[in-house]
Parts: structure tokens; C-alpha cells; sequence
């Protein structure tokens, strides 16, 4: 067996591969990742996150998640905010 020895020089500190997360490429992407943190989408959904952030305003998807936010204090927030999104509920944009 060989022996770990670690760093042997100084310059080995220097040459170690720096993992950095990408931002995302476009605002709506930004919102669907909060989207998905705040109200705990399962990962079979996240796809569905993204494609309504695509195709809808940020201020109808902002409704939705604050009425969201409102209205559902337990069970399954993001299948809530699914109902708001697709029409089951009426939600004002206007501010």
C-alpha cells in the first residue's frame, strides 16, 4: 500500500481544482431555484418549476408563490402553488 503523505509542497495548495456552482443564465431560472427551496419541491417536479417560470411573468409567479405562502400552512405547498398557476385560482398582479 502507499502512504498518503499530504502536501509535499507549497505550491500543491495552489494547484488544487476550485469547485464553483454556476449562477443561473436567466432571471426566471433564479426564481424557479427559489421556487424550489421555499416550498420543497420533490425532484420529480422541478422540471414543471421551470417550464411555469418560463412561460409566465415574474409577478404572476410571485403572486402565486405569496398566495401560496398565504393560504397553505401545511401539506403540500408546491401542488398549491401548481392550482394557482395553472388557473384553478385567480391571482392579482396588479400592484
Amino acid at each position: 500500500m502507499t502512504e498518503d503523505k499530504g502536501l509535499e509542497k507549497l505550491g500543491d495548495l495552489f494547484n488544487l481544482p476550485v469547485k464553483t456552482k454556476k449562477p443561473p443564465a436567466y432571471q426566471w431560472q433564479d426564481l424557479a431555484l427559489q421556487i424550489i427551496r421555499e416550498l420543497g419541491v420533490p425532484n420529480n417536479k422541478r422540471n414543471s418549476v421551470f417550464k411555469v417560470c418560463k412561460q409566465n411573468s415574474r409577478a404572476v409567479i410571485l403572486g402565486c408563490l405569496n398566495d401560496t405562502k398565504e393560504l397553505c400552512k401545511t401539506g403540500q405547498k408546491w401542488s398549491y402553488f401548481f392550482k394557482l398557476n395553472s388557473g384553478g385560482g385567480k391571482v392579482n398582479t396588479t400592484i
